[in-house]
């Protein structure tokens, strides 16, 4: 998931990584400084399109290095959270460095991710702009509910429970939807869909080459 550009997204001292609050933290997740930047998918390779098989082993060398790699890749690319398909593996599995509306920063991973949202009676849907690391600069109003719950597990195969509200509840509903095969493009008409490609048309370029950039001043 993109960041917004707005000017929205402000800084604030507390942050909850993997659910939890802590007294401090870096501006780049220790996972990024341990980690190599992949390439990030784009939108009509077929690996997006598909729901991504579950992890049933965890606690492994190379789980741990793919979610190293996914948060130093989402860093480059300026992004909010980054599905592990986005990465071209077949896993359910997101990383996440995302402020909420309060200002909270929220860092982690979540494997085998489920939604949960507010009943249908108790949902309040929110148009913001969305933008897609895999449909690079292209930006659309998307209804989401601005409250969202995932339960799964970390790394190490513990439970974990995350709750979003605001901008942080638009990332995990939009990550869990890249794990089921789908993209924010398709939510949208098919006018604001053409609408969209054609942005990416437009600027993807730009944005590739920014990211390239931003890895080459990172020596990666």
């Amino acid at each position: 998931m993109s960041v917004r550009h707005d000017g929205s997204r402000r800084i604030d001292r507390r942050v909850r990584v993997q659910g939890r609050p802590v007294d401090s933290y870096p501006a780049l997740a220790p996972e990024a400084e341990r980690g190599s930047v992949r390439r990030v998918t784009v939108v009509g390779e077929e690996i997006l399109h598909r729901p991504c098989r579950e992890v049933t082993e965890f606690g492994t060398r190379e789980l741990s290095a793919l979610i190293d790699d996914m948060f130093l890749t989402m860093h480059v690319a300026e992004g909010a959270g980054l599905a592990a398909n986005q990465v071209g593996v077949d896993v359910q599995l997101f990383v996440y460095d995302c402020p909420d509306d309060d200002g909270i920063r929220h860092v982690g991973h979540i494997i085998n991710p489920v939604l949960e949202l507010p009943e249908p009676g108790d949902r309040r849907l929110v148009d913001d702009l969305e933008g897609c690391l895999s449909v690079p600069g292209a930006a659309m109003a998307v209804p989401r509910t601005d409250h969202a719950v995932v339960r799964g597990f970390d790394m190490d195969g513990r439970i974990l429970v995350i709750e979003g509200t605001g901008y942080f509840a638009r990332c995990l509903q939009h990550e869990t939807d890249h794990l089921i095969g789908h993209t924010y493009l398709d939510r949208l008409s098919k006018r604001d869909r053409k609408d969209a490609l054609r942005q990416m048309a437009d600027r993807r370029e730009e944005v590739f080459a920014r990211r390239a950039m931003k890895a080459a001043g990172l020596g990666r």
